[in-house]
């Protein structure tokens, strides 16, 4: 056999096996969509309503969005729109309510507005998912214990089962009776309560651990 015939059939393996490799990773995640939440540019530096940790979060949420466009796998992008009165942040027709550069939906992937914490309410979100046969979710964005938490408590009543990425998720400082809680308590509180009673609710994974199980 010559070098070309030997070069093209070497190549030609290496297709079959990359093929081959993004078929089963495609089974292993069958039934499962990656679900991001409100990636907007209110939350970033310059936003109405900065977050801590938005900046790695969002790193972290650009990972997992390549893992699943790689692989062909459904991406859901939830965008809120503020409509009640008082609002100041995620106002319509402002920079701010704008989805971050870094997780801009493609065409083919879904975009769902809500008005409300919990992404199914008043949505279309829970008839696409049934809809397309998406049992398994993977939840990403902002804020941990706001609208991350009331999708994914929604989420498993609605009878799905949910993983969310830790460290793709953001929040900022809170206050209770006068007192400043730390964003970094915040998160860790949050997280810790959904994935309670045996990751009930969610179980809780970074990117890097999540990636590498695939």
């Amino acid at each position: 056999m010559g070098n070309t015939c030997k070069r093209i059939l070497v190549l030609w393996m290496t297709l079959i096996s990359l093929i081959s490799v993004n078929a089963q990773q495609k089974r292993k995640m069958e039934n499962t969509a990656l679900l991001i939440i409100d990636v907007q540019n209110d939350y970033f530096p310059g936003g109405k309503m900065t977050l801590d940790g938005a900046e790695v979060a969002t790193k972290n949420i650009r990972q997992m969005l390549d893992y699943f466009r790689k692989h062909d796998l459904p991406v859901i992008h939830i965008m809120h729109i503020s409509t009640n009165e008082g609002a100041t942040f995620f106002i319509p027709d402002t920079p701010g309510v704008v989805f971050n550069s870094r997780v801009t939906p493609q065409e083919s992937e879904k975009v769902i507005v809500k008005h409300f914490p919990n992404s199914f309410r008043e949505t279309e979100l829970l008839e696409y998912l049934r809809a397309n046969s998406i049992k398994n979710l993977v939840i990403t964005g902002m804020m941990t214990d706001v609208c991350v938490e009331a999708t994914a408590r929604a989420a498993f009543d609605f009878g799905f089962s949910n993983t969310i990425i830790g460290d793709a998720t953001a929040t900022r400082n809170r206050e209770l009776n006068g007192e400043v809680v730390k964003a970094t308590d915040v998160q860790k509180s949050f997280l810790a309560g959904i994935s309670a009673l045996g990751d009930l609710y969610a179980r809780i994974v970074n990117t890097s651990d999540f990636l590498n199980e695939k």
